[in-house]
């Protein structure tokens, strides 16, 4: 397991992935129950458990564990049942996806303006 590899996860998750999950969270279970700081924890140890657990090979099992550790981390810091940490994470997933399709037609678009 890299460390340097491991930071830049836990930096880029910080940055990309925590605002999507806090705004989600927000959205369905309030901002009493899910904090900015609560989305930076869940994207911290699930990356850290992530590594760890992804140290054992990348199985199926491994990827079923890792699924429920984070849906157990939402439960757990959001304060809210497996539903409602499930559904956020799928709404969360899409959202996700959505922004780097943006992103990505945006970026396209810039490199095409520019001659590139």
């Amino acid at each position: 397991m890299d460390l340097i590899a491991l930071l830049i996860q836990i930096v880029v998750g910080i940055i990309v992935v925590a605002p999507i999950l806090w705004l989600v969270g927000r959205a369905l279970v309030g901002g009493q129950n899910a904090k900015f700081t609560d989305a930076i924890w869940i994207v911290v140890l699930g990356t850290v458990i992530g590594a760890v657990v992804g140290v054992f090979g990348g199985s199926l099992i491994s990827a079923i564990i890792m699924f429920v550790v984070w849906l157990a981390l939402i439960k757990h810091f959001f304060d809210c049942g497996w539903l409602k940490a499930f559904a956020i994470a799928v709404i969360a997933v899409i959202v996700f996806i959505i922004v780097v399709a943006i992103l990505a037609i945006i970026g396209i678009g810039i490199g095409l303006s520019l001659g590139f």
